[in-house]
């Protein structure tokens, strides 16, 4: 591994070619931070995706991509005379050093969970109103019913059994089922996104990430639909032209590798 001496010296020299392109480069120097959202966001992604394929190399790739959102969006604030990449460093290191009261003062803590509430604690003595203002808004759904059911257990609010959990999934879907009968779309709709919420809070009982374990679920599927769609090629034919039990033969090859 680098040295800490080297590890500033790559960084300035990651925050010397930022110069360059934002003077010099014409895509760079009209970029604003608007412009730029939208590829943070697919980078952020894109990280993700290495992170579940456990592929380390590109791990390493995407975050370097990251880091260059970072420094691209402190260059443009300098440019205003905002912030710079400085103030964005120490603002996180003030917060860091704020929030782990038990690394940098004498506050004890006998475990996670307590340094999770102490956090969410000291955010709403930050003047936050609510736990929940951390939240972003534009998450997805499924990310975003997560992160809240985090949220309100830092401050107790939370199920003490996973038993009683997986109990008001039953209930939920048993509530599903009514709508279903009676056909009231709207209904059936905000059951559903009942049962999708008590099915992520049981996950978290699981120690499950329900996102990672969605998109497990999604590559595997993705997997055994190609092979099946390779299968029907080999012999000539369209998977519109096959019955399902043809093609669950091949389904049922694939799920076997």
């Amino acid at each position: 591994m680098n040295t800490r001496q080297t590890q500033l010296q790559t960084f300035e020299r990651l925050l010397d070619i930022m110069d360059d392109l934002r003077e010099k480069c014409p895509w760079d120097k009209k970029q604003t931070l608007q412009t730029l959202r939208h590829l943070t966001i697919e980078e952020t992604y894109e990280l993700g995706d290495a992170i579940l394929d456990n592929d380390l190399n590109e791990v390493k790739k995407e975050l370097g991509d990251l880091l260059l959102h970072i420094v691209f969006y402190a260059k443009i604030g300098s440019e205003t005379n905002d912030f710079d990449i400085a103030d964005v460093c120490n603002e996180i290191c003030e917060k860091l050093i704020h929030r782990h009261p038990h690394i940098y003062s004498d506050t004890v803590v006998k475990d996670e969970e307590e340094v999770k509430q102490n956090w969410e604690k000291l955010k709403l003595k930050e003047g936050k109103k609510s736990v929940l203002e951390g939240v972003p808004k534009s998450l997805p759904a499924l990310v975003k019913a997560s992160r809240i059911q985090d949220k309100v257990k830092g401050v107790g609010f939370d199920w003490e059994e996973s038993h009683q959990v997986w109990d008001k999934v039953q209930e939920e879907l048993q509530e599903l089922q009514e709508e279903v009968k009676l056909g009231n779309q709207d209904e059936i709709e905000a059951e559903f996104g009942d049962v999708l919420f008590s099915m992520i809070n049981y996950a978290r009982f699981l120690n499950v990430n329900p996102e990672d374990a969605l998109e497990r679920t999604n590559k595997k599927f993705i997997k055994r639909f190609q092979y099946l769609e390779s299968k029907a090629g080999e012999l000539g034919k369209s998977l519109m032209d096959m019955s399902l039990a043809e093609m669950d033969v091949f389904w049922e090859e694939a799920k076997r590798l």
